[in-house]
């Protein structure tokens, strides 16, 4: 399962190699206020979007009540949590508003001494080495990462070793280590392993199992709603035969880490852990239309690798944080849409399989 991403590109070596420079000193860096020192999440500080200072106190002061509250906000205010989620949270307070959004805090109050415990357990062989050997890839560009066994990637080898440990049935799955990094770089280890159980348990489930079959019927349900907001993609895609596995495993079992500008990773995280996978759905249908919306643009694709291309290079640098995000919301599509699509698409597979002479499966997705 080391494998369930497709492996590292041109364009993702560069980064490597430009990691390995600035670690040996042979190119000065300038970091963004992210943390990265370059490749394609670096953000020019000239293109970044800003609140003024006083907006951006007022956020906290608002996110510093919700925590003195939190049962009662989740019970009976969550329009108002997931309207600021929306806004986007405030960076000094997005890893407690993550922990607090996901569960993990409470998971981790739960299991208390759970990870340091796991931490002394063995691993087996095969896991460790596609653990090792995926270390490298997660962000060289970021000033955490850019030194081969330093504290960050040490922190990331044993958040992922724990997650084997604690679901031996998935083990390892090559796509933990972006969700992994990211959360490592808003919060220490232990918290942050608790994030991806989190992630992995009821955000995500099943997407990091041996045969990656809820991702492959998330590409269907996908596929689907993108009938629905987009036919003429939705017509050219499926002229190609082009199965959507080929275009959005990335994007939805890395969460969009690996695929848009920084700000907007962040931006879709915040929505994302308060409003859960639907709004994967609504990002990437947006990135259809970014992708081959323009006018002449799928004439410019006559076959699978022109539109994958398309898909695969977004015109990420051109792409605005704020636009993003408003234009998810905009989308016709509802949850009902969503849980209908999906329901069509579970109910196919199993006749599949009963045809097949297969028992019926037993995904249940959320």
């Amino acid at each position: 399962m080391a494998n369930a991403i497709p492996d590292d590109s041109p364009r993702d070596m560069k980064e490597i190699e430009k990691g390995r420079e600035m670690q040996n000193g042979s190119a000065m860096a300038h970091v963004d206020r992210y943390g990265f020192m370059g490749g394609d999440q670096y953000t020019d500080p000239d293109d970044e979007h800003r609140i003024s200072f006083e907006k951006l106190r007022k956020r906290e002061m608002k996110w510093l009540e919700m925590f003195e509250n939190w049962e009662k906000c989740m019970s009976k205010r969550f329009k108002k949590i997931r309207e600021r989620c929306r806004k986007g949270i405030p960076p000094s307070l997005r890893s407690r508003a993550w922990q607090y959004l996901c569960g993990s805090k409470f998971l981790m109050e739960q299991n208390a001494g759970r990870y340091q415990e796991y931490l002394k357990r063995p691993i087996k062989p095969q896991w460790e080495d596609d653990i090792k050997k995926d270390l490298h890839r997660q962000f060289p560009a970021h000033e955490m990462f850019t030194a081969r066994g330093g504290h960050g990637q040490e922190d990331l080898f044993w958040i992922l070793k724990a997650y084997t440990i604690h679901n031996p049935h998935d083990g390892y799955c090559q796509a933990q280590g972006p969700i992994a990094a990211i959360l490592l770089m808003h919060m220490p280890a232990e918290q942050a392993f608790w994030c991806l159980v989190s992630i992995c348990e009821k955000y995500l489930p099943g997407y990091y199992s041996p045969g990656l079959e809820a991702v492959q019927v998330d590409g269907d349900v996908l596929f689907g709603l993108l009938k629905k907001t987009s036919l003429p993609i939705h017509k050219h895609l499926k002229k190609q035969k082009m199965e959507p596995i080929l275009y959005m495993t990335e994007w939805f079992m890395c969460v969009f880490t690996r695929t848009l500008p920084w700000g907007c990773v962040l931006r879709v995280w915040d929505m994302f852990l308060c409003e859960g996978v639907k709004v994967v759905f609504r990002v990437a249908l947006v990135l259809f239309r970014i992708a081959l919306g323009e006018p002449g643009c799928l004439s410019q694709c006559p076959t699978m690798y022109e539109t994958l291309e398309k898909l695969r290079r977004l015109p990420i640098q051109t792409l605005e944080e704020e636009y993003l995000v408003q234009e998810s919301l905009r989308l016709n599509i509802t949850e009902r849409d969503m849980e209908k699509e999906h329901q069509k698409q579970i109910q196919r597979r199993q006749k599949t399989k009963e045809l097949n002479g297969d028992k019926p499966g037993r995904h249940k997705h959320r």
